[in-house]
């Protein structure tokens, strides 16, 4: 069961949005190698607007994921691609469904 999630918005520079897009694909392959993160989306809010939406059963699992290769390469291109720092919000879920 989930208990804990991440919603990162990112807002992509002028002119990035398909290098935004593309970045936010190629997380998923590191994110599948992460055993305590649930659920991770990659979002497309509007013609610049990201998100990133993923979901943790414990802080650990969270921690985990925020000190993990897709992090690690967020930050690493954040000033390339984002007009502003991500915006990182820990939420707490109150309820999901989810397969299996």
């Amino acid at each position: 069961m989930v208990k804990l999630a991440l919603y990162v918005h990112l807002e992509a520079k002028p002119g990035k949005e398909q290098e935004v897009e593309a970045f936010l694909l190629g997380g998923l392959p590191l994110v599948e190698q992460e055993p305590a993160t649930t659920a991770w989306f990659a979002l497309k809010l509007g013609p610049s607007s990201f998100g990133i939406f993923d979901a943790f059963p414990d802080e650990a699992g969270r921690d985990a994921h925020l000190n993990g290769k897709v992090a690690a390469a967020l930050m690493a291109k954040a000033g390339e691609l984002l007009a502003s720092p991500p915006s990182i919000n820990k939420v707490d879920v109150l309820a999901a469904k989810l397969p299996g």
